[in-house]
């Protein structure tokens, strides 16, 4: 049973918004609907421009974590560091980028941080990293510039950009936060062949002085056009799935909704955590995430060990950073014809066949087969994202999404340690065999994990946290 209740003027926690009459729908388990409100009622416009701006912000600021390994070499014969510390600077960026996102989101969902303002913040922040890379010769100084200050960037930018999508979408979030999602990878593609063939000690200053430049000024245009739909906020064009055929009224929401259900209700993070089930994607996200940063940090060293020269090295690299952004859109997009968690073991297994690969072509000396194995890595590793970013609204809603996302993309402060730098340990005490077999085994116990996954409340035998009282109005 539903009961609709008609609300026809601004409530006092949304003063700035136009009046616009909405109903709120109810359903038989007590999650509310807001409807009769367009995208263009809200924001003036199609909400699609909430697609293009925060997929174009992410292109901007993927050149910090899929080009660095490209500028890796020249940064340590300009500065005079180690191996070692150009990878810690990387952890220590990952670190941040991903450990900004939980208290970025509790700043948002108690009105202490807008959207726009975040996306400010972040790109100030990001360029400030690339002056610190460009003019600090001390590791530690850099660590903090580039790793912390650089980090926080961009994580803010990261998280109101996929939060921003799910909200907007909440039909069919699949497609459009992979779309999204990509470009956090492929748009680093020029800068990749940039590191590789145009970046030396004679002219880094100018040319990462120039990228952060880039970053501020991309990232703040899109940020001026930012706007969060109201809590609750449902298609006008799509009758919320509250009942028997429901979640009509567009072809490919429908079966979207079909595969993906929406929440059963709006979960606070204690109540997520309380479901066991966020907890078990941070442990799965620690792992992938772990397995993704592995690839992107040592791909390049790899084949230029194993005898291949600079332009395979570079196009294995710019193959698996194009295939990453690409599948992340691909696996969008199938999630919301196969269901999420299908998908998600489907991209992990992959991501794991693809490390054993890796060790293959590399005994074999086969470049093709390298680049191809590439190819996989690329797809395995980066396709994740967007599905985690997608179940969270999914299993938990959408009101308290930025800091329950938070949470589970914060897996990725432990991914980036052993990742990164950790990673490099294992390499030098195993070689690149052991450790590519270590990051393929840890890939098919995620895959294993992912089984596991259930939509807190959908089944009968479900036990779901009762829900905290709803304050009167």
């Amino acid at each position: 049973m539903t009961s609709d209740h008609m609300k026809t003027r601004q409530t006092p926690a949304e003063p700035d918004r136009p009046h616009h009459a909405y109903r709120e729908v109810t359903d038989a388990r007590g999650r509310v609907y807001r409807v009769g409100e367009t995208d263009r009622d809200i924001l003036g416009h199609s909400r699609k421009l909430m697609v293009y701006l925060p997929w174009v912000s992410m292109m901007a600021i993927s050149v910090s974590e899929y080009a660095y390994g490209s500028a890796e070499d020249t940064l340590s014969a300009a500065h005079g560091w180690t191996q070692s510390d150009t990878f810690w600077i990387l952890s220590v960026w990952i670190f941040f980028q991903a450990g900004i996102a939980f208290p970025a989101g509790w700043l948002r969902e108690r009105g202490l941080l807008t959207a726009r303002r975040a996306m400010y913040i972040g790109a100030a922040m990001c360029l400030l990293g690339f002056l610190a890379l460009s003019h600090l010769r001390d590791v530690l100084p850099a660590i903090v510039g580039f790793g912390v200050v650089g980090g926080v960037g961009s994580g803010l930018i990261y998280a109101t950009c996929i939060n921003m999508v799910g909200k907007w979408f909440p039909e069919r979030r699949g497609a459009k936060t992979g779309f999204v999602n990509g470009g956090f990878a492929y748009g680093s593609l020029p800068f990749i062949f940039i590191f590789n063939y145009a970046f030396d000690t004679g002219d880094y200053h100018r040319v990462l002085d120039l990228i952060g430049c880039y970053v501020l000024i991309v990232v703040a245009v899109c940020a001026f056009f930012f706007q969060d739909p109201p809590k609750n906020w449902w298609p006008a064009d799509v009758t919320p799935p509250t009942g028997p055929g429901s979640g009509t009224g567009s072809g490919r929401g429908a079966a979207s909704l079909a595969k993906n259900p929406p929440a059963v209700r709006q979960f606070t993070p204690k109540e997520a955590v309380r479901t066991g089930m966020l907890p078990l994607m941070w442990v799965m996200v620690v792992m992938t995430a772990g397995v993704s940063i592995f690839g992107i940090s040592f791909q390049v060293d790899f084949a230029k060990e194993v005898g291949f020269g600079p332009l395979v090295a570079a196009s294995s690299m710019g193959v698996m950073a194009v295939i990453n952004g690409i599948g992340r859109a691909v696996v969008g997009w199938l999630s919301d014809l196969w269901g999420r968690r299908t998908t998600l073991v489907f991209v992990i297994v992959v991501l794991g066949l693809a490390q054993f690969g890796v060790i293959w072509a590399g005994e074999a000396k086969n470049q093709w087969l390298f680049l191809f194995f590439a190819f996989l890595s690329g797809f395995g590793g980066g396709a994740f994202y967007p599905l985690f970013a997608a179940l969270t609204p999914d299993y938990f809603g959408e009101n308290y999404n930025a800091t329950n996302y938070g949470l589970v993309y914060s897996g990725k402060l432990i991914s980036g340690l052993f990742g990164g730098g950790l990673g490099s340990m294992v390499v030098g005490a195993w070689g690149y065999d052991g450790a590519y077999a270590l990051a393929g085994g840890v890939s098919m116990v995620a895959a294993a994990l992912a089984l596991l996954l259930r939509q807190p409340g959908r089944g009968d035998t479900d036990r779901v946290p009762a829900p905290a009282p709803r304050p009167a109005t």
